[in-house]
């Protein structure tokens, strides 16, 4: 639980930071380039999920993102595999992040704007929460896939067991 708790924290705190430069140095109106048009710092409010979907439904978004935290919170109390705490920490850290802005954001509460200010070429506009949920929720489904469980064990293909 303390690695989930630290990586969630410093996840968090780059977020906050991030934004707080974004919305003070960066011009809407005005992208910052960094390599061509390629990859700029651009200043937007998203109301809605990433690609910007569900526009309109912030505060079901927020809803989901509490719900998120109170299970990776439960979860994180019987983590044994300190990559199962890397991926919920990640997760952890992004979606409190966002949910600060949908709190605290204009318009209001529970209505709030995420800040997203980097763009790659073609890619949706993101922050540093966004990037964290997607490589913790990779890393998960990773997990998964080969069969490390939450409390450290290995899972067993029955079938390959038996033969």
């Amino acid at each position: 639980m303390k690695a989930l708790i630290v990586l969630a924290s410093v996840i968090l705190l780059l977020d906050l930071a991030t934004k707080i430069a974004a919305v003070a140095l960066i011009d809407p109106r005005r992208p910052v380039q960094i390599i061509g048009d390629t990859v700029t710092l651009t200043l937007i409010r998203n109301p809605g999920a990433a690609f910007s979907m569900a526009t309109g439904l912030t505060w079901v978004l927020t809803l989901v993102a509490v719900i998120v935290v109170i299970v990776v919170i439960r979860m994180g109390r019987t983590l044994r595999s300190s990559w199962w705490a890397v991926g919920l920490g990640l997760v952890l850290g992004g979606a409190l992040g966002n949910l600060i802005d949908r709190f605290f954001r204009s318009p209001g509460p529970l209505q709030g704007h995420v800040v997203d200010f980097v763009s790659i070429g073609w890619w949706p506009v993101f922050n540093v929460a966004d990037s964290s949920i997607v490589c913790g929720a990779i890393l998960l489904v990773a997990l998964t896939v080969f069969g490390i469980e939450a409390d450290g064990t290995r899972r067993v293909d029955e079938k390959k067991a038996v033969s």
